[in-house]
């Protein structure tokens, strides 16, 4: 094999001309070449029409995804120019889409704030496209260029509909801007259609229908008053459009607040807090003068700042930040300075009034703060830094410093407020704060002392926890049992060996309506707790967890169902993850047991029925086989009437037993259920209750 040559001079240079760079390496301009990069691309021109509303020209975007693989976009914007640009001698179209850092968004005369900042979004689509077909309304005329892979010239199609494998003649001495139409005076706009190449993109890469939902009705939250229409005709399986084409409008008058109502799937401990602020912060930037060379200059900026914030009951936390109305998903300096303003702020005002919270001596944290939190941050400004072309996080410097004075400033206003509204909701934020902490803390306690103890350790679990002998967690079973004279014929009936038995006395605290303090500091829920041994809440870890399932044993009666939905709240509240991993069930106790007569010495067959129809089935089959059964048939109101050897084979026994698994297939659909169940508002519950009472069958109920 022969060594490479030690030679590396001039010759060895590739220079890539133009938009063969784009092309060589696509990764670089759009992150991949799959799917998320072929969306990339598409919100590269989605947000050019996006920053023309911004800047107050037009209300109107449409989307539409075509049968061939190609989407468009139209705008009712103010148009891409026309004109010849003087340094290069081509149309404002040309440039746009044949030249890399050429756009209107460099010297801050056309937008002052826009996402697109390195002119470089246009062409790179462009680039990567078999066809692009652009479309200009301006000056009463209707202007069109066509491209190929990024080199303007003309198709010649033979139908109707736009072909990209149609024969396509680049221009060679000039290229020409053609006026195909006329327009109405005054009416301007731009419509692009392209067709992704797919020597580029992978096999499967394609447009997702539900990013686009997403992302559509994003933006509409972010431009008020913009109407954002997408129209998909794919047809394709396993999308809203596979019956035929579909069609949605987002349009919203509204801001960021009601961006923050719709984002938020808890009920709420405050109303929504809105924050606006402004700073200026001066950069050292290259600029161009009058004759277009660079030079370093120090410019003044303006940075708005929009906040839009309320606390839940609950504890995941949802912040969206944007620069420009572009998401930053993962945050930048905007963010980190919203996240010091807050905890910065809380732990001032906690501290100032730690005796009357009972905070003790201990420290506020971030995910304190955060729990609950619902946010949407937007920061303003010309020209900000990102950390590569797709824009994911903020870099300038300067922006933190002016996000956490506006935000520190504006939150120390809310929560020392003598408003009675305001001060109402503070004093709750503050309480759900501490109790956060607190339950931070003991979560902490719990984990440091969640292993078993042998014969020779003292153990801190609750002392009527009995429990199984085995280390195994996948073989472990935990079961809730409801009441003492329950509890005495399951511990006759259980498996020592792998099942542990909790019992609880009647109803425990409703959890939805309850704060995190006075579940912690509840017997029942605390004890619950500690014996699962994960912890609860965002500290919930389920590899933790000690038992492999958790069994629900309630009586078949009202009562034992309202313990079950206690329970069960208890668990989606603060133990979440357990069932969905799967791991909560429901047992499900015999209602009926009928002795069945046998004929001679043979002794007489107990059978078990789960529910009325059950029973009413089985009476009929032994009638018509002319069998017999001993009256009365025995009526089950409570697992305390059963007996160690009936218990453990209806309930207990896994090779007879009949278990229910609770899963969550829609947790926000879950989380509304057991808010209109189990919440604090009562108004929604009476409505559902007045509902349903005409699909009430009074003979169902046990009284």
């Amino acid at each position: 094999m022969t060594p490479p040559s030690s030679d590396y001079t001039a010759r060895h240079l590739s220079v890539l001309e133009g938009l063969e760079a784009v092309r060589k390496r696509p990764g670089m301009y759009i992150g991949s070449t799959d799917s998320r990069g072929l969306m990339h691309c598409l919100w590269e021109i989605i947000d050019n029409s996006v920053d023309e509303a911004l800047a107050g020209f037009g209300q109107n975007i449409k989307v539409i995804l075509h049968p061939d693989g190609s989407v468009e976009v139209h705008d009712d914007g103010r148009g891409i120019p026309v004109d010849v640009e003087p340094k290069t001698g081509l149309s404002g179209v040309e440039v746009v889409f044949t030249k890399l850092h050429a756009g209107g968004k460099f010297g801050g005369g056309s937008y002052t704030a826009s996402g697109g900042l390195h002119g470089v979004g246009a062409s790179v689509v462009n680039a990567l496209s078999a066809r692009l077909d652009v479309q200009v309304d301006r000056g009463g005329k209707t202007y069109q260029m066509s491209f190929r892979r990024g080199e303007p010239g003309s198709f010649a199609d033979t139908g109707r509909t736009p072909d990209p494998a149609a024969k396509f003649e680049p221009f060679v001495d000039s290229s020409r801007l053609a006026v195909v139409g006329s327009t109405k005076r005054g009416v301007t706009g731009t419509r692009i259609r392209y067709w992704a190449d797919r020597q580029i993109f992978t096999p499967d890469a394609r447009f997702s229908y539900e990013e686009l939902q997403a992302r559509a009705r994003q933006t509409s939250f972010l431009v008020p008053g913009l109407r954002l229409t997408l129209r998909d005709e794919r047809r394709l399986p396993g999308t809203p459009g596979e019956d035929g084409p579909v069609e949605e409008v987002f349009h919203h008058d509204g801001g960021i607040s009601e961006f923050v109502d719709f984002l938020a799937a808890d009920s709420a401990v405050t109303d929504v807090w809105r924050i606006h602020g402004a700073g200026k912060f001066k950069e050292t930037v290259p600029v161009l003068d009058e004759k277009g060379h660079s030079r370093i200059a120090e410019v003044e900026r303006d940075c708005e700042v929009d906040v839009a914030l309320r606390w839940g009951i609950g504890y995941d936390t949802t912040v969206r930040s944007f620069v420009n109305i572009i998401a930053t998903p993962k945050g930048g300096t905007h963010q980190s300075g919203f996240e010091q303003a807050l905890l910065k702020t809380f732990r001032k005002v906690i501290e100032a009034n730690a005796r009357k919270l009972k905070a003790g001596n201990d420290k506020i944290e971030k995910d304190d703060v955060f729990a609950g939190l619902t946010a949407v941050l937007t920061v303003r400004l010309a020209e900000p830094q990102f950390e590569g072309q797709t824009k994911e996080i903020l870099g300038t410097s300067a922006v933190r410093a002016i996000v956490s004075r506006v935000v520190e400033k504006e939150i120390t206003a809310k929560l020392n407020s003598t408003a009675r509204a305001d001060k109402a909701q503070s004093a709750l934020l503050l309480e759900k704060v501490v109790n956060e902490m607190k339950s931070r803390i003991s979560a902490r306690v719990h984990k440091e002392t969640q292993r078993r103890k042998n014969a020779l350790e003292t153990s801190t679990m609750p002392a009527k926890l009995l429990d199984c002998r085995t280390d195994d967690v996948e073989r472990s079973e935990l079961f809730i049992v409801e009441g003492d004279s329950a509890l005495g014929t399951a511990r006759l009936a259980r498996s020592s060996e792998q099942q542990a038995l909790l019992p609880i006395r009647g109803k425990i605290l409703n959890v939805q309506k309850a704060s995190v303090g006075d579940m912690l500091s509840n017997a029942e829920c605390a004890a619950l707790i500690q014996v699962v041994g994960a912890g609860s809440g965002r500290s919930f870890q389920l590899e933790a967890a000690r038992y492999g399932k958790v069994i629900l044993m309630t009586d078949a009666d009202v009562d034992g169902a309202h313990i079950r939905t206690l329970l069960l709240t208890l668990f989606f509240r603060y133990m979440r993850p357990l069932v969905e991993a799967g791991r909560v069930y429901a047992a499900v106790p015999p209602l009926h047991r009928v002795e069945v007569v046998n004929a001679g010495s043979k002794p007489n067959e107990m059978v078990y029925t789960y529910s009325e129809g059950q029973l009413v089935q089985l009476l009929a089959t032994l009638e018509k086989d002319g069998r017999k059964y001993k009256e009365p048939i025995q009526r089950y109101k409570g697992l305390g009437e059963m007996d160690a050897d009936q218990l453990a084979e209806t309930t207990m026994d896994p090779r007879h037993r009949t278990l229910r698994r609770v899963r969550i297939e829609d947790a926000e659909a879950a989380e509304r259920a057991f808010d209109l169940l189990m919440g604090s508002d009562v108004a929604p519950r009476k409505e559902f209750i007045i509902a349903g009472a005409t699909m009430l069958d009074r003979e169902r109920i046990d009284a």
